[in-house]
């Protein structure tokens, strides 16, 4: 089977302020964007909502458009946007490269497995248990052509799933 490569556009920022991680969070989500956060103690699991209580060492937003990264400094926040379609975003750099992109179906590990040892959860719009099989989880592989060399592996969703019930 011959794998379809489409454009894809990686952008990324250094030091950004926390009402500005806010901002931009609101900017890439949509109403299929789920989250993921992570604490120095646990992970939030993936969520459909952005939890209120914040205070995340890092964490991310993912759809069927773009995920984006990002991990606290002392003075600020580095973001990352890995994605299919371009941004305009004030202050952010174009990773240079000739980056294309494909999908490929990803599957999640066992909630209960070891690595995850104050489990690790799937929370809906209402905050309510859902099932992971319920989401239709991709990986989108972003590939330097000039090189043939992989360099991010982005999380996405497949919006034309049919039997996701999140």
């Amino acid at each position: 089977m011959k794998e379809k490569f489409i454009l894809g556009y990686i952008y990324h920022q250094q030091l950004v302020a926390l009402d500005e991680l806010d901002t931009l969070i609101t900017q890439v989500s949509n109403s299929q964007s789920y989250y993921f956060l992570r604490y120095s103690h646990a992970v939030s699991g993936i969520c459909r909502k952005l939890p209120s209580e914040r205070g995340e060492i890092e964490g991310q937003v993912f759809n069927a458009i773009c995920e984006m990264r990002w991990k606290k400094h002392k003075s600020g926040y580095e973001v990352l946007i890995l994605s299919q379609q371009k941004f305009n975003l004030e202050g952010f750099k174009v990773l240079t490269g000739n980056w294309i992109i494909c999908d490929r179906d990803a599957y999640w590990y066992d909630p209960k497995e070891a690595r995850f040892p104050k489990g690790f959860t799937f929370k809906g719009e209402n905050n309510q248990s859902i099932k992971p099989e319920e989401i239709p989880i991709k990986q989108r592989y972003f590939k330097d052509s000039n090189t043939a060399t992989i360099h991010f592996v982005a999380l996405t969703v497949n919006e034309n799933d049919q039997h996701a019930k999140t």
